[in-house]
């Protein structure tokens, strides 16, 4: 039997470069998750808003966020604020920037009177543009489209 040999071969040299892919591989991991999540990061108020299909974002120039939560506490620009604060902070809006529009987010929960309410309060300060957001609803083919009738 032959073993080839004796002699040892010298292995490989040690490189002495060091090698950055794997470190731009972790921070183009990390810018995606950023991107990905800032948007999430928006509101910290949490509603379950009601749902259309013809819900999209509006590209507004100047607009004031007024949120009722499930509790029925009203929010401007995610402060909380009770109606009187909040009517005088409409009505310094309103009377500095008429055409500012007031979008308005209310949890599915909220009784519709109280966000009349808080219409009619934006409407007394002259602000006139009110939006309705809500979270964009799936496709539902006629089959299956709940009925209100048990």
């Amino acid at each position: 039997m032959a073993f080839g040999r004796l002699q040892r071969s010298q292995g490989a040299t040690p490189m002495s470069e060091i090698n950055v892919t794997p470190l731009v591989d972790v921070m183009l991991v990390l810018v995606v998750i950023f991107i990905i999540t800032a948007p999430l990061l928006a509101s910290s108020i949490k509603l379950d808003l009601p749902r259309s299909e013809a819900a999209k974002p509006g590209d507004a120039a100047r607009f004031v966020t007024l949120v009722v939560d499930r509790s029925g506490q009203t929010f401007l620009n995610d402060q909380p604020l009770k109606l009187p604060e909040l009517a005088k902070r409409l009505i310094q809006t309103g009377s500095e920037h008429p055409e500012t529009e007031v979008q308005l987010r209310a949890d599915a929960a909220v009784p519709y009177g109280r966000i009349v309410e808080v219409m009619g309060l934006a409407q007394k300060a002259g602000l006139n543009r009110i939006g309705f957001v809500a979270d964009a609803a799936t496709l539902q083919t006629p089959g299956n489209i709940p009925s209100s009738k048990p």
